[in-house]
């Protein structure tokens, strides 16, 4: 009974609401919801991150089973990814260590590199199709070798953004490996992107509660509301379409990535 009461229905709403768009297009999870923690409830910066973290383990958990039983996630492409991601995570956190992450200094680089990783999201969701254009055009066909190599180094470019901002695992992943691997199924290329988040975001998470940045009431009191929020948005997500959802959600990100940065 005490656990219930100690529930907080307004941070429950917006768990309901995030797990919502994320059910119906896949990404908005860190993107919306660590911002939406600073600006709108005023938690510090630092414990949002760590508490999205593994909010983002948690509901990327179930996401996994999912995929994992309709056979969609490639594991190799995932063991490519984690290569690069946990060592970069474990070094990162190692480094936040060294400094105080409630300080106004930590403060000020997680809140710019939060609105430049929105910016980073926005643009991304936006562009999406000419920008994987022009990286067809430039770069070409890959090597199987090239390519494995540059899935690593991805995995290291989110480690270490993801960790620092909890951004970066959902529509910049899924970018990068429609880039990699164009002759992958769609389903496919999100399925193995929210297998690897899950190691990542776990990791990342349980060093920020080592570092003091989680609120586990807070956490589940977003969980309380995001985990039916993903199953009503998954449901409805075949009658909304997904090109307007996108632009409502990059268009959110925009003004979120600006009002912190600025």
């Amino acid at each position: 009974m005490n656990f219930l009461a100690q529930i907080n229905p307004l941070y429950s709403l917006s768990g309901l609401a995030v797990g919502m768009l994320v059910g119906m297009t896949g990404v908005g999870g860190g993107s919306l919801m660590t911002p939406l923690l600073i600006l709108l409830f005023g938690i510090h910066p630092a414990t949002a991150v760590g508490t999205d973290l593994l909010y983002a383990a948690a509901t990327k958990t179930g996401g996994t089973f999912f995929h994992g039983f309709a056979k969609t996630v490639d594991w190799r492409v995932v063991g490519r990814l984690a290569s690069g991601s946990v060592p970069a995570t474990v070094v990162t956190l190692l480094l936040m260590s060294r400094f105080d992450i409630k300080s106004s200094g930590v403060n000020a680089v997680i809140t710019l590199m939060l609105g430049l990783a929105l910016l980073a999201t926005a643009v991304v969701l936006i562009f999406n199709k000419q920008v994987l254009r022009a990286y067809a055009a430039r770069v070409g066909v890959l090597s199987v070798r090239r390519t494995a190599v540059l899935t690593v180094v991805v995995g290291v470019a989110l480690g270490v953004l993801v960790s620092i901002t909890s951004v970066g695992a959902g529509a910049l992943g899924v970018t990068a490996l429609i880039a990699l691997y164009p002759h992958y199924p769609l389903n496919r290329i999100v399925g193995s992107d929210i297998a690897h988040a899950v190691p990542l975001t776990l990791l990342a998470g349980l060093g920020h509660w080592l570092l003091g940045g989680v609120d586990w009431m807070l956490l589940a009191s977003l969980l309380v509301g995001s985990l039916p929020g993903i199953v009503i948005g998954s449901y409805v997500a075949g009658r909304i379409s997904d090109s307007v959802l996108r632009l409502i959600l990059a268009a959110t990100l925009l003004l979120v990535g600006f009002r912190l940065i600025l």
